[in-house]
């Protein structure tokens, strides 16, 4: 009878955990040992600024499954059936020896664990830049549950009433609110040009800098962090940066994650260009005997068809039961990824999928554009919110290659259903005639983005001449004569106003008597709340003998530049 494999796994958060509980399902006699470094294993990191806020008051409910079963040592053992052993630092690979060196964090006492196949899931550390001061006391990465505990400790000890959070993507954004739930004034320094800048482009950052700045948050773009000065007990007091100046009883560097491949590249394994694991599509490693998964890796972009480094918990749980089930002897491959992620940043929902405008022309895309905002439900329906709405898609293939999303509605539904289209390769005609579930509570008639694409194909198609936001505020700044012409009625002209010397007022309903006073010889962009009215206003234009009229995309909705309120 042939012996049991040996299953030894690196790393006890989110791919180990589940490529060897997956492992065990699919064989029950072999040995599985997991090590993990820390203290904590398996535990939901992505609730971490939830707990910092308070929302989750106790630490445990991250690290228990949803009937509230802590997983530890005990719960793996008796429940999952295989040994996980924490405190225990894996520090060396003997492939030759096909066992790795095991050195206990506490004791320094070292052991060797033999494996038939081994399993790298080493996730990514922090990034911790440089700066003078850094070592000083209240400055905190945010990764593990260890971090959000000195994090709480520090707020509560010190009583925090001003904290400054570098970088401005996912995790900043989320301990942005947590902090000023907790009565903390906030500012928020990023060193590119708005906020979110790997995942959104700057219309929908915009609109989400403009909600962050109406919660008291101090939003700091186009500004880095050049140094650290700290009070007499040695805690951080004030940061310096290459603008200004900001006091601060607390700082978190959120600048971004690096694949930690420390393990992997001392035992010879091939890293990739983005500096993470090379794998092959079984998640393989150059070793055939030592697979990698979660963030440790670089991943295949479904989009680009190139490799790429995505820190990402759902892509670690999917990693590691791929990764089970071809240790015990499956052919499972991973597809690849469409970059799809979406965070709660306080009332607003704001999320991504597939490819930003920017990073689609840089890689040759044929692109257009539309904004489309809507209701996220039928709008007479109570508690309707605005979805403000991106999508981006290939000119040529009327492929969809991505959707953003940001504002009070319900964003999440509408990213799930383009990454699923973006995944299967979806084109706009095929968008615009899905078939989605409909209720006026959940959705409209039509949801938006069916809407986008049916836009997007009046663009491709010559019918919706239009013109962007960011294109109209260069012409008014180019000082060029255009008439921006706003369609909305007169209480919402009342109400909020585009703050643009450009601007004439014609309720939709008065156009087609007055239209005929206009000059024909300028450019007209009409525009309304969402921009409907503004394309129906267009066909009455083009109907009347009007030749240069385009409506302005995402009307005053999306509109990213200032708005005033008459008094």
């Amino acid at each position: 009878m042939a012996s049991p494999m040996k299953i030894v796994v690196v790393g006890g958060v989110a791919a180990g955990p589940k490529a060897a509980a997956r492992a065990r399902r699919c064989d029950p006699t072999a040995e599985i040992t997991l090590f993990e470094q820390g203290e904590f294993v398996s535990y939901a990191g992505c609730g971490l600024p939830f707990f910092i806020s308070g929302a989750i008051p106790d630490i445990k409910e991250l690290l228990a499954t949803p009937v509230g079963v802590v997983r530890d040592a005990g719960f793996f053992k008796n429940v999952k059936g295989f040994d996980l052993r924490t405190g225990k630092r894996v520090t060396a690979i003997e492939r030759g020896k096909k066992q790795v060196q095991v050195t206990d964090v506490k004791t320094g006492e070292v052991e060797t664990a033999p494996y038939d196949r081994l399993v790298l899931a080493t996730g990514a550390r922090p990034v911790r830049p440089p700066i003078e001061g850094i070592d000083l006391g209240n400055i905190f990465p945010l990764q593990t549950p260890k971090h959000a505990l000195e994090i709480r400790e520090a707020i509560e000890r010190d009583k925090v009433k001003k904290a400054v959070l570098i970088g401005a993507g996912w995790i900043g954004l989320e301990v942005t609110e947590a902090l000023v739930h907790r009565g903390i004034e906030v500012t928020l320094v990023e060193a590119l040009d708005f906020v979110a800048p790997n995942l959104l482009d700057f219309e929908i950052a915009a609109l989400l800098s403009r909600h962050l700045t109406e919660k008291g948050v101090a939003v700091r773009t186009q500004e880095r962090a050049a140094r650290f000065i700290g009070n007499s007990e040695g805690k951080v007091k004030k940061v310096v940066t290459d603008k200004g100046e900001y006091d601060a009883d607390l700082v978190l560097i959120a600048i971004g994650v690096r694949p930690n491949v420390d393990l992997a590249r001392e035992a010879g394994l091939e890293l990739g260009q983005t500096g993470a694991i090379k794998v092959d599509d079984y998640l393989r490693t150059s070793d055939p005997d030592i697979y990698a998964g979660g963030d440790c890796i670089e991943s295949k972009h479904l989009l680009t068809g190139k490799p790429a480094f995505v820190s990402s918990g759902q892509l670690a749980n999917i990693h590691g039961r791929i990764i089970g089930t071809n240790l015990t002897g499956g052919q499972e491959t991973f597809k690849g990824f469409v970059g799809t992620s979406i965070a709660k940043v306080f009332d607003f929902s704001v999320g991504a999928a597939g490819l930003k405008e920017s990073v689609a022309r840089d890689l040759g895309f044929d692109v257009e554009t539309a904004l489309v905002p809507g209701p996220d439900h039928a709008h007479y329906y109570p508690q309707s919110g605005v979805v403000g709405l991106k999508m981006v898609a290939d000119r040529k293939t009327r492929r969809l290659l991505g959707v953003q999303v940001v504002g009070p509605g319900d964003g999440s539904k509408r990213i799930d259903v383009a990454a699923t289209a973006i995944t299967l390769g979806a084109t706009l005609d095929t968008m615009s005639q899905l078939n989605l579930a409909y209720s006026p509570p959940f959705s409209s008639a039509l949801d938006n983005l069916l809407v986008a694409a049916n836009v997007m194909l009046n663009k491709l198609e010559g019918r919706a001449p239009s013109v962007t936001p960011m294109a109209v505020q260069e012409m008014t700044e180019q000082g060029q004569d255009f008439m921006l012409l706003d369609v909305r009625t007169p209480q919402e002209f009342n109400e909020i106003r585009l703050k643009n010397p450009n601007t004439f007022f014609m309720p939709l309903g008065r156009l087609r008597e007055k239209a005929p006073e206009f000059p024909k010889d300028k450019t007209i962009i009409p525009f309304c709340k969402l921009s409907l009215r503004g394309y129906e206003a267009v066909k009455i234009l083009e109907g009347l003998g009007f030749k240069d009229v385009k409506f302005m995309d995402g009307g005053v909705v999306q509109w990213p530049y200032e708005l005033e309120k008459p008094q």
